[in-house]
Formats: C-alpha cells, sequence, structure tokens
C-alpha cells in the first residue's frame, strides 16, 4: 500500500478535530488522517482548541499529542469581543447584496481566528509535502490557505449557500495545488463558481461498516415504544432541522401518527409543547450508539439541503435502515437515483407523507435499504477512500 520510505508529511487542518466533535468535513478530515498515517505517511492534525462551533471555546489544551500514528497540534481561538461587524455583513451575504472585498475580508475575520496554527504552518510549510484543507469556509482553511498554495491540497465540502459565491473565497480554491471532492455535484458547483487548478478529482467520502448492535434492547433503554423517526448531526437552521420538526408536529398532532423522533448530535432541540413527550434528544452518541440508534430507526430523514457528501445517509443503508431526503440537495438526489434507493421530497406536505408511510407501510420503505446498502459498499468503503487520496496526494505533490 506504500513504498517502504514513505511519501513524506502531511498537514491536515480541520478547525476542529476529536472523537467528540460533531461535522462532517471534519470527520472525514479524520478518517483520511488514520487512513494516510497507515499508507505511509507522516501525518499531522494541525487545528484549534476548540470542541463546539457555536462558541469556538478552548475546551481542548494547546500543544502536540498523539492520537494513534497521528500527531495532533492544536492552537487556540481568537474571538472578538464585539460581534457587531460579523452580524451585520453576515445578514448582507445572507440576502445576496453586493459587498465590496474589504467587507467580505472584514467578515471573515470578525469571529474565529487562529493567530498561531497561521504562524507555525508560516514558519514550517516547507516541512510538508502537502497542506490538506477542510473545509473551504472556515478562517483556518481561508487563512492557512493563503501561505504555502503550491503544496496546498483543498477539500472544500461545498454546497450551495450565500457564502459560497463571495469572490473572498476565489483565490483558495484557483491556487491550489489540487482540489478533491466528495461528489460529483459538489465538482460541478465548483466549477461554475470558481476558477480550478487543473489538478481536482472526486474521491468520496469513507463510510465504515456499522458495528454489531442489539436495535432492541437500545430502544428499549431508552423508553421507545413507537416506530421511531432519526436525525443526527447538527441542529440549526443550515441543516434543515426546524423543517423536520414542524413535518413530525402535523404528522403527529394532525394526522395522529404513532411516531416518535430521536435525534443524536449539538444544538439546541426546541420543539412545540405538543410534542414534546414524542421528542427523544440522545444527546451527543459514541460510534456503536449511533450505529445502534440507526439500525433501531423506522426511518432515517435527511432534511438538509447543504450537503457535499451526505455521510449519515450512507450510515443509515449500510444499518438496513430507509432514507427519506430533502430533494433540494444535489448531493443526496445524485445518490438517491444512482443507488436506486431512498424517498426525495421536495414540500413541507410530502415530507408527511413519508413519515405516515414509514408509520402505515414500513415494509415498503425498508425495502429501500438494501440497494442503498449496495450502494455504498461498491462506492465508499474505507480502503477504496484512502487509496484514491493517497493515489492524488502522490501524483500531484
Amino acid at each position: 500500500m506504500s513504498d517502504q520510505s514513505g511519501p513524506g508529511r502531511i498537514g491536515l487542518v480541520p478547525p476542529r478535530y476529536g472523537s467528540d466533535v460533531v461535522g462532517g468535513a471534519e470527520a472525514v478530515i479524520a478518517e483520511v488522517a488514520h487512513g494516510l498515517a497507515d499508507r505511509g505517511w507522516d501525518v499531522e492534525i494541525l487545528t484549534t482548541c476548540a470542541r463546539d462551533h457555536f462558541t469556538w471555546a478552548n475546551e481542548y489544551p494547546a500543544g502536540t499529542s498523539l492520537d494513534g500514528a497521528v500527531t495532533v497540534r492544536r492552537f487556540e481561538t481568537v474571538m472578538p469581543k464585539d460581534r457587531s461587524d460579523r452580524d451585520r455583513l453576515g445578514g448582507r451575504i445572507l440576502r445576496g447584496e453586493r459587498m465590496t472585498i474589504s467587507d467580505q475580508q472584514l467578515w471573515m475575520n470578525s469571529e474565529l481566528r487562529v493567530p498561531g496554527l497561521w504562524d507555525f504552518v508560516f514558519d514550517n510549510s516547507s516541512d510538508y509535502r502537502a497542506i490538506m484543507l477542510a473545509p473551504y469556509l472556515f478562517w483556518t482553511s481561508f487563512a492557512v490557505g493563503q501561505i504555502a498554495p503550491e503544496r496546498t491540497v483543498l477539500m472544500p465540502c461545498l454546497h450551495d449557500e450565500p457564502m459560497a459565491h463571495l469572490e473572498l473565497f476565489a483565490p483558495l480554491f484557483s491556487d491550489a495545488r489540487g482540489v478533491l471532492f466528495l461528489s460529483d455535484p459538489e465538482a460541478e458547483l465548483a466549477n461554475k463558481l470558481f476558477r480550478l487548478p487543473e489538478r481536482r478529482a472526486t474521491v468520496g467520502a469513507p463510510v465504515s461498516e456499522p458495528a454489531a448492535v442489539a436495535p432492541e434492547a437500545f430502544l428499549s433503554s431508552h423508553g421507545i415504544e413507537r416506530p421511531a423517526v432519526y436525525y443526527a448531526g447538527r441542529r440549526e437552521w443550515g441543516k434543515g432541522w426546524s423543517e423536520l420538526v414542524d413535518a413530525f408536529h402535523d404528522a403527529v398532532v394532525l394526522h395522529g401518527l404513532p411516531l416518535d423522533l430521536m435525534t443524536s448530535g449539538v444544538g439546541p432541540v426546541d420543539v412545540p409543547d405538543a410534542i414534546a413527550d414524542r421528542v427523544i434528544d440522545l444527546g451527543f452518541l459514541e460510534p456503536a450508539e449511533r450505529d445502534a440508534a440507526m439500525a433501531a430507526a423506522a426511518v432515517y430523514v435527511q432534511p438538509s439541503a447543504l450537503e457535499s457528501f451526505s455521510r449519515t445517509v450512507m450510515e443509515a443503508w449500510l444499518a438496513g435502515t430507509p432514507v427519506v431526503a430533502n430533494a433540494d440537495s444535489d448531493v443526496v438526489s445524485w445518490h438517491v437515483e444512482r443507488s436506486g434507493a431512498g424517498l426525495l421530497y421536495r414540500t413541507h406536505h410530502e415530507l408527511v407523507e413519508c413519515l405516515r408511510l414509514a408509520a402505515d407501510h414500513p415494509s415498503t420503505l425498508s425495502a429501500l435499504a438494501e440497494p442503498g446498502a449496495g450502494y455504498v459498499r461498491s462506492n465508499y468503503t474505507p480502503d477504496t477512500i484512502f487509496d484514491r487520496v493517497d493515489g492524488y496526494l502522490r501524483e500531484w505533490t
């Protein structure tokens, strides 16, 4: 899998890193780091002391540690005392207003900054054969990407959000040594928005087989007796959480469907009183527990339109659980159409009807999980992904 001398040192730069960090890009980077270490790379994670992306508080100790064969270097975040510029400019971005490059730069520098990380990479960039950045949106990628673009490989985790249309990010894409995408729709979007380097490829993301689980025991331990809808991830506006809660409310209150809603991850749950006793907050789950939750669910719902890969959809299919997903996500629609698995909805009413199908005709819906599992095993096994990334890094750098 790797030559005896090893290909050299690589620094991977995610905004957060840790077993208790919730985030798709962070999960991909963590897994790729260990996969590259197994292939002979001298791997370092260059990241922050933050665990939570809402506060960016320094919760991990600064300094150097080991995570298996991977060296982890952490640097403290610096947050402004006054967020007024960030909030004001962020509102303009979300409204699609034209902004000067100076205002875009002010917006970027008015929240998370990590000067120690920038200084370290500036002083030591020549020690690395490659520096991999993910995702594109954060200061850690924006600032570090300017230091040594000739050895920078970007894994943007891009989706069609207002921030992606800022000219601020154009040099990060165009000047990179290479760009690795997680899906073809992500690559197509990037090609529309930016001038891309010649070195670019779609590699996908690694998805591991679930642990052996006892779904009945999981449901019993949490007192769940009705068929359960499941959502895992960040409970925030950009991920469609509110839309899922609204549809679940109507399914239960207006249509009397005998369903519960399980959710794990981070962010406030905030549901109406009428369904408070039907929503089970599982909190942060370790991987084996999350595998059990996936297997125990009657259906997994992916309400987010902002996806660059959507790992949880793959995990649901491997657990034998059917998927209902937001058709506004080009990436998830691409997966569903290629796999012949899953159901897509476009409106609130269609999502409610999908939930009705889960309650009234579970076997019809569950039959859609099997082709999904085969699709994941054919395209996204960890060794397949790690070999792709390893090959492109050796070829490009």
